[in-house]
C-alpha cells in the first residue's frame, strides 16, 4: 500500500492535546503540540502584540476602516449562495476578506468588524454543501478545466485559509469543522485512482496545488495525518506528466524563469506552501529548491521598490519594463513575495528576509494602496499613472493582506531574545518561548529620520536585543541609556545587545538614514534613481506641476555633491532638465522628489528611473497629449488614452450593456486639428471593438473649454464588423483614422456603439490612444 494511503488511514489515531499557539505567520498560529518536525529560528508576534503608529499604524487603520469594514457583503457571498458566480474566480474574495480581516480584529477588538466576521464566516459556511463542497460552481462544471469553471481548488484554497484565520483569532468552531469537511472532500476527490489535481488548475496546474499551504496548516490544526498525507501526494504530483515539476526544476535550474510557465502569483504561493511542508516534515531537500527560487527573483527578477514580474510572469533576466503597458508588479505577487520571506524569516532568523520585507512593505505594498484606503492598484507602474480602482478583483482582495500582516513581523521572538526587524514607532507586548514578557516601545521618525528610541517596559532579567542592520545603513551608533555600547553584527545580519534589563532602559540608535544614487542598469541604463533609507524616490507631476508631462524630465547629478537635497519631510529637491515640445534647448528647472508611496495618488503621472538627459517631444506627437482625458463609463482597465502609448489601453467594461461609448481628449487651449487618430485597445472574448452595423464611429471636437460636442466626421477606416463577431485580423493597438477640414478645437471625442461578443447581456469597447494633429 503506498505511504499515502497509510497515511490516510490513520484518521484520528493521534490524540494530542492543543499546545500553545506559537504565533505563525497567519493563518498559521493553528499549531497543535508535536505537529512540527523542524523549528523555526524566529516566532512572529500576533497582531494584538504590537500597536503601530507612524506611517505604518496609518496605513493599518486606513486598511480597517475604509476597505475591510466597507467590504460589500453581498459581493464576497453572492457567488456561492447563487452558483454559479459571476466569475470564474469570483470565491475566492470572501476568504481573503476573512484572512485580512481576522487578523485586522486581533489587533483592534473592534466590536463592529468582529460581528462582520462572524456574519460573513455564518454565511459562508451556511452555503456548503454536505459533501463539503464550498465553491461557486454547479454540478457537472467541478474540479476541471472548463469554461468559465476552472478555478475551483484554487477558491476552495482561499476558502481554507479565511476559514481557519477566522478559526485562530475568533475562535469559532464551525469555521475550523467546515475547513475540515473541505479537506475530507479534496481527499475523497483527488489522487491516484481518482482525478488529477494538475487538471484541476490553470497556469499547468500551479492554480490547484497551491492548496498546499492551508493542507498543512490545516494537519498543524488538527494532528490529523491524512492531511500531511494529502500534502505529500500533492507535491508528488507536480512530477505527473503535465505537471508544473517545481521541485525538479529548480533543483535543475535554480531559476523561477524555468518553472512551469512562468506565472509568478501561483508559483510564490507554492513555494510558501513547500516552507509549510518543511516545517510540518523536517525534509530540509523541500527548502532547498525555495532558497533556490529566492535567489534568483532576488538577482534577477526584483524592482527596485520590492516587488516582480510583467504581464503576470517572471520575465528573462534583468527584463524590469516600468510603463503602465507592461502591467508589473501585480498586487497578488507583491503579497506573495511578502508572505514568502515572512516564511524564511521564521525559517532562518536572517536580516535578509527582513531587508526584502522592509523594501517590498515601504515601496510597492504601500505604493500599490491609496493613503485613503479605499482602493488598490492591480499593477503598479514605475512610470505612469497608478490605476487605483476599488472595483473587485484578486488585487483588490489581496492588498489588505499584506497590510494586515504588517503589525506581526515589526518584532520577532526567539529563545531568550527580542528581535527588531523593522523601525517604526509601535508598543509591543511579547511572550518569548517558555515564558517571561517582553514589553517595549519605540519611538521614531523613521524612516525620514535616523533617530529611534527603544524603551524597556518589561523584560526579564537578560535577554538579548536583536537590531536588524539594514544594507544600505551608512553606519549604526547605539547608545543604551545615554552611554556609547559596540554593536557588532553577526552572519545572520544583526547587531545584539546582551544584558540585564530594567524598566526604563532605553536604547538610542542612529541609523544613519540618508541619501543615495541608484545607477540604472539592462533596460535603464543611462538613468538613475534615488533612495532615502529605505524608500525609493521618484518625480510626481503633481509636485512638478510645469514640467507635463514627467517623462521629459531629467535630474542632474552634479559630480561629488549630492545628487538632491531634502527640504521637509519625505520631499526633496534637484536640479533638473527639461525638454517642451517647443523648446529649442532643454531649460534647467528644479525638480521635486517624493517617496513612490506618496507618489501618484491623485492620478498624476509618476517617475523612479530619471533620465540623466532630458527626453525631448516626439515629432509626431498629438496635439493633445498628456492633456485631460475622460470615457463614457470608467471600465476595469485604467491605462490612458493620450500618453503616447497605445498599450496603456482602457476598456468601458462594467458588466452592464449601453447605447453608446465615447472616449475624449482635451487641452486649455485651442490647437489646429485637421486629423485625428485611434487606435483600438485590444479585443476579448465577450468585446473591446466597436459595433459598426449602425454605422461606423463618429468623430467630434469641443472647440471651446466646457463647450458643446460636434461631430465633425466618421472614422470610416474602422473595419466593417457586428455585436459577436470582432473585426477580422485586427491588432492590439491598430491605428484608424479620419481627415477633415481643419478646424480649431481644445479636444476630440470618438463615439461609437459597443460589442458584446459571446456575452449578449453586456457590450464594452477598447481604447489604446486618441491623438490629434494638424492637417
Amino acid at each position: 500500500m503506498r505511504i499515502w494511503r497509510v497515511a490516510l488511514a490513520l484518521a484520528g489515531a493521534l490524540s494530542i492535546l492543543v499546545g500553545r499557539a506559537i504565533a505563525q505567520q497567519p493563518p498559521g498560529g493553528l499549531a497543535r503540540a508535536g505537529t512540527a518536525a523542524a523549528a523555526d529560528r524566529m516566532s512572529l508576534a500576533a497582531p494584538r502584540a504590537v500597536k503601530l503608529g507612524g506611517l505604518l499604524g496609518d496605513r493599518f487603520a486606513a486598511n480597517a476602516t475604509n476597505r475591510l469594514a466597507r467590504v460589500n457583503e453581498q459581493e464576497l457571498l453572492d457567488g456561492f449562495r447563487h452558483r454559479p458566480g459571476a466569475q470564474a474566480w469570483i470565491g475566492e474574495h470572501v476568504g481573503k476578506w476573512l484572512h485580512a480581516a481576522s487578523l485586522t480584529w486581533d489587533r483592534t477588538r473592534d466590536p463592529a468588524l468582529r460581528t462582520k466576521i462572524d456574519r460573513v464566516a455564518g454565511a459562508l459556511i451556511a452555503t456548503q454543501e454536505p459533501g463539503g463542497y464550498l465553491g461557486t460552481y454547479v454540478p457537472g462544471k467541478r474540479w476541471g478545466l472548463y469554461p468559465d469553471a476552472d478555478w475551483d481548488v484554487w477558491v476552495h484554497k482561499y476558502d481554507l485559509i479565511g476559514l481557519l484565520t477566522c478559526y485562530q483569532y475568533t475562535r469559532n468552531p464551525a469555521a475550523l469543522a467546515a475547513a475540515r469537511r473541505i479537506g475530507d472532500l479534496l481527499i475523497a476527490t483527488f489522487g491516484p485512482g481518482r482525478r488529477s489535481l494538475n487538471g484541476a488548475g490553470k497556469h499547468v496546474g500551479m492554480a490547484a496545488t497551491s492548496v498546499l499551504e492551508p493542507m498543512v496548516l490545516l494537519y498543524r490544526a488538527t494532528a490529523d495525518r491524512r492531511y500531511l498525507g494529502f500534502a505529500r501526494y500533492l507535491v508528488g504530483a507536480w512530477d505527473e506528466p503535465g505537471g508544473a515539476a517545481i521541485l525538479s526544476s529548480l533543483r535543475r535550474y535554480g531559476s523561477v524563469r524555468r518553472v512551469a510557465n512562468g506565472k509568478a502569483y501561483e508559483m510564490l504561493s507554492n513555494l510558501c506552501g513547500l516552507c509549510e511542508l518543511y516545517r510540518a516534515t523536517g525534509d530540509r531537500t523541500l527548502l532547498a529548491p525555495v532558497l533556490a527560487a529566492w535567489r534568483d527573483i532576488v538577482a534577477n527578477r526584483l524592482y527596485i521598490t520590492g516587488s516582480g514580474s510583467s504581464h503576470e510572469h517572471w520575465q528573462t533576466d534583468h527584463d524590469l519594463p516600468n510603463a503602465e503597458g507592461d502591467r508589473i508588479c501585480e498586487t497578488c505577487v507583491t503579497v506573495t513575495w511578502l508572505q514568502l520571506n515572512l516564511q524564511l524569516l521564521r525559517i532562518t532568523g536572517e536580516a535578509r528576509y527582513a531587508d526584502q520585507l522592509e523594501r517590498t512593505a515601504l515601496n510597492h505594498l504601500l505604493g500599490a494602496q491609496k493613503p485613503s484606503g479605499d482602493a488598490w492598484c492591480y499593477y503598479t507602474p514605475l512610470e505612469g499613472r497608478k490605476p487605483y480602482r476599488a472595483s473587485v478583483s484578486c488585487c483588490l482582495s489581496s492588498g489588505p493582506r499584506g497590510v494586515a500582516l504588517l503589525p506581526t513581523f515589526v518584532y520577532g521572538v526567539e529563545p531568550g531574545a527580542i528581535a527588531v526587524n523593522l523601525y517604526a514607532p509601535s508598543r509591543a507586548d511579547l511572550t518569548l518561548p517558555g515564558g517571561g514578557r517582553v514589553a517595549l516601545r519605540q519611538t521614531t521618525g523613521y524612516p525620514y529620520v535616523s533617530a529611534s528610541r527603544i524603551e524597556v517596559e518589561r523584560a526579564p532579567a537578560a535577554i538579548t536585543l536583536r537590531l536588524r542592520v539594514p544594507p544600505w545603513l551608512r553606519g549604526l551608533r547605539v547608545r543604551v541609556n545615554g552611554r556609547p555600547v559596540a554593536a557588532p553584527v553577526g552572519a545572520d545580519g544583526y547587531a545584539a545587545l546582551k544584558r540585564r534589563w530594567r524598566a526604563g532602559d532605553r536604547v538610542d540608535l542612529d541609523l544613519g538614514v540618508g541619501l543615495r544614487l541608484v545607477k540604472g542598469e539592462h533596460g535603464n541604463a543611462g538613468r538613475v534613481a534615488l533612495e532615502w533609507g529605505p524608500l525609493v524616490l521618484a518625480a510626481d507631476e503633481a509636485h512638478n506641476r510645469g514640467l507635463r508631462p514627467i517623462t521629459r524630465a531629467a535630474i542632474r547629478v552634479p559630480a561629488g555633491r549630492p545628487a538632491a537635497t531634502r527640504v521637509a519631510r519625505g520631499v526633496f529637491t534637484a536640479r533638473g532638465l527639461w525638454q517642451g515640445g517647443g523648446d529649442a534647448r532643454p531649460r534647467e528647472t528644479p525638480l521635486t522628489l517624493v517617496p513612490f508611496l506618496d507618489a501618484g495618488v491623485d492620478g498624476s503621472r509618476v517617475e523612479v528611473w530619471l533620465r540623466t538627459q532630458p527626453s525631448p517631444a516626439p515629432t509626431n506627437a498629438s496635439l493633445l497629449a498628456f492633456g485631460h482625458e475622460a470615457r463614457s463609463r470608467p471600465g476595469n482597465q485604467f491605462g490612458s488614452l493620450c500618453d503616447e502609448d497605445p498599450a496603456t489601453f482602457c476598456v468601458t467594461f462594467d458588466g452592464t450593456r449601453q447605447g453608446e461609448d465615447w472616449y475624449a481628449v482635451w487641452a486649455s487651449a485651442p490647437v489646429r486639428i485637421g486629423r485625428v487618430r485611434f487606435c483600438h485597445g485590444q479585443v476579448f472574448h465577450d468585446g473591446g471593438w466597436f459595433d459598426t452595423t449602425a454605422g461606423k464611429p463618429r468623430i467630434e471636437v469641443r472647440r471651446t473649454p466646457g463647450g458643446p460636442w460636434e461631430p465633425i466626421a466618421l472614422l470610416v477606416s474602422y473595419p466593417e464588423c457586428g455585436p459577436r463577431n470582432p473585426p477580422v485580423g485586427i491588432r492590439d493597438g491598430e491605428a484608424f483614422e479620419a481627415r477633415f477640414a481643419p478646424v480649431s478645437a481644445v479636444g476630440v471625442r470618438v463615439v461609437g456603439y459597443p460589442a458584446c461578443g459571446d456575452n449578449p447581456g453586456q457590450a464594452f469597447s477598447s481604447c489604446g490612444e486618441l491623438q490629434a494633429f494638424a492637417r
